[in-house]
């Protein structure tokens, strides 16, 4: 049998070495301004933050922190991600951003409200999810 890897969780239940490696790379620009993409999965949230032009800043997603199974589409999840994102803007100088959520998952709410307890001004809330129009082909009639 090989070893086994042995990592610390803390309080939250979240693994604080995966927090912390992704907080240590720094943001190499420095913007005033962006925009906050939202995608919410019934399964997974993923965030993704970029300057105005779209070129990404930071992403993070739920799995990326830790959070497996069934436990990545949770609000809690998305409440790191958005708090994870929301140290990064502030490093990075963002004072306002648009966010843009797509998806019906239960993280779309909790993921802005944590990025924006940092004192970064949030523009406008944009829904851009994908809604079918005529959706697929019906069935045939059976044949008996």
């Amino acid at each position: 049998m090989g070893k086994r890897k042995v990592t610390k969780r803390n309080s939250s239940g979240l693994d604080s070495s995966l927090k912390a490696r992704s907080l240590s790379k720094g943001l190499r620009k420095k913007v005033t301004e962006g925009l906050l993409y939202v995608e919410s999965t019934y399964n997974n949230t993923k965030v993704n933050l970029t300057d105005t032009k779209g070129d990404t800043l930071a992403w993070s997603s739920s799995g990326a922190l830790g959070f497996k199974g069934a436990k990545k589409g949770t609000p809690y999840a998305a409440g790191k991600i958005g708090e994870l994102l929301g140290e990064k803007a502030a490093q990075a100088g963002i004072k306002e951003v648009r966010a843009i959520v797509k998806g019906a998952g239960s993280g779309r709410e909790s993921a802005i409200r944590s990025f924006a307890a940092f004192g970064i001004d949030i523009l406008s809330i944009e829904d851009r999810t994908p809604v079918p129009h005529n959706g697929p082909k019906p069935r045939k009639p059976r044949h008996i």
